[in-house]
């Protein structure tokens, strides 16, 4: 979650689409994390379906971004 709240810092744009506007490509978190791909896309669809996260879809492609508004209304929840 870290590190797509700047992603431009923390990942290269997808060669495709050459900006952050859809998230972060999958495929960049997965190798940025360093785990494998079943432990990756179990955090990232539980993160989704919490909605935390928006996915977008381009071809093959699925990218992740932040749900800026359902994580301020969890901060102000819990404070």
């Amino acid at each position: 979650m870290e590190w797509l709240k700047e992603p431009e810092t923390n990942f290269p744009p997808h060669e495709t689409l050459k900006h952050f506007n859809d998230g972060v490509c999958v495929t960049y978190i997965q190798e940025k994390a360093g785990l494998s791909q079943s432990t990756i896309s179990t955090y990232l669809t539980n993160m989704e379906k919490c909605g935390l996260l928006i996915s977008t879809r381009h071809g093959k492609w699925s990218y992740l971004k932040r749900n800026e508004n359902v994580i301020q209304d969890y901060i102000k929840y819990i404070s």
